[in-house]
């Protein structure tokens, strides 16, 4: 049957496999159309890039993509490929990121593909329903395990793509807008599309969850400026949801996963501003403080790198200092002891949780002249 799809001309390819797309929306569950479906999908797919990807003829190539834009197929695979049985969703999978990655002969190489611009000028929603992958795992009863993330995070390397998923406010039910023109700058609500990715990392099975969050990590570090600027913008929020649905998941994978993240956003030389707001809150520090005690020791470790941030800014705030010298003593006691068993084979760990017990060590209440003298008794120069 296959070979009958491509004996047909590039257009009607392309329309038959339109046709079947939005005919799988209107019958999800039609084993027949799913069925039609694939074996469109899979014929375009032999067609377009073969049965392996390979170099194709660049004028050849461009006429599909102007024939698939014009048909809509770009709009309407990603929405139906949360209904196609598992070669359907592959073919279609492997189409997406292909025509994601393509470029024209002597297309300039540091601008967006020619699709990528499409997705970001023309037809957000394509993004929009890439992401919505993840929510069909749990509304769609007997979703296979495979979803668009492979394609999503392919998609965003290129800027364009990443701001539209941060700065779009469109949500389920609404239609996504093009960002252009949009207030970079401007508080949100927690409503639109990127403040969805906390409630899918948090309710799906460990693959879909532990592949959510991949995709969410590319968001907020491959583009490093944009990030930046959007989490100073929402830093409240931002860091709000970060640690009720991710530091503080249930789920140990997404708890350790969250913390090594926050730990690298903190020390990446771009983010120095919202390293710097951060490691004020004195919240924060409790947060981190309580981690340090989990009985999971890669829980502990990642929560260590975030700790050392804290003791380690030379213009602590007064509401961490009160803290770190409320549990001066306790930590003094607890640090020596800190994950021991690394103190051997790890000597990077071991200076760096040295400098951190010398540091609360020698700190002093500036509010009381006579603490440090109490501390002690027979004094230490130099300080």
């Amino acid at each position: 049957m296959a070979f009958l799809f491509r004996s047909k001309p590039k257009t009607d390819l392309v329309k038959t496999t339109k046709d079947f797309l939005y005919l799988l929306l209107q019958e999800p569950s039609s084993t027949k159309v799913k069925n039609d479906t694939t074996t469109a999908v899979s014929a375009l797919k032999l067609a377009l890039i073969g049965p392996e990807e390979h170099d194709v003829d660049s004028e050849v190539t461009e006429k599909w993509v102007n024939a698939l834009i014009g048909q809509d197929v770009l709009f309407l695979m990603p929405r139906s490929m949360a209904y196609m049985d598992i070669n359907g969703f592959v073919a279609s999978q492997k189409i997406l990121s292909f025509l994601i990655r393509w470029k024209p002969a002597n297309y300039p190489g540091s601008t967006d593909t020619p699709v990528v611009k499409y997705m970001g000028d023309v037809r957000p929603e394509v993004i929009y329903w890439l992401c919505r992958g993840y929510d069909a795992h749990s509304t769609i009863p007997n979703r296979l395990p495979s979803h668009s993330g492979k394609v999503l995070r392919e998609a965003i390397k290129f800027e364009i793509v990443a701001v539209t998923i941060l700065y779009n406010q469109s949500y389920a039910d609404q239609e996504c807008a093009s960002i252009k023109g949009s207030d970079m700058n401007m508080r949100q609500n927690g409503e639109g599309l990127f403040w969805q990715f906390f409630e899918w990392i948090n309710k799906q099975t460990f693959e879909v969850a532990a592949d959510c969050f991949n995709t969410f990590k590319d968001i907020i570090t491959l583009h490093k400026q944009v990030a930046a600027r959007f989490i100073m913008a929402n830093f409240d929020l931002f860091f709000s949801k970060y640690h009720e649905k991710l530091v503080l998941s249930t789920s140990y994978v997404t708890k350790r996963q969250s913390i090594k993240l926050l730990g690298e956003i903190l020390l990446d030389r771009a983010n120095y501003e919202i390293m710097m707001k951060y490691v004020e809150r004195g919240e924060y520090l409790k947060i981190c403080m309580t981690l340090l005690k989990d009985d999971r020791k890669m829980v502990q470790y990642e929560a260590f790198h975030v700790f050392k941030v804290f003791v380690a800014n030379p213009q602590k705030s007064d509401e961490v200092v009160k803290i770190l010298l409320k549990n001066q003593s306790r930590l003094i006691r607890f640090l020596p002891t800190f994950l021991a068993d690394r103190n051997d084979e790890d000597e990077q760990f071991r200076d760096e949780k040295n400098f951190l017990i010398r540091t609360v060590s020698v700190m002093a209440d500036e509010s009381n002249p006579f603490a440090f003298i109490n501390r002690n008794p027979q004094g230490t120069k130099g300080m």
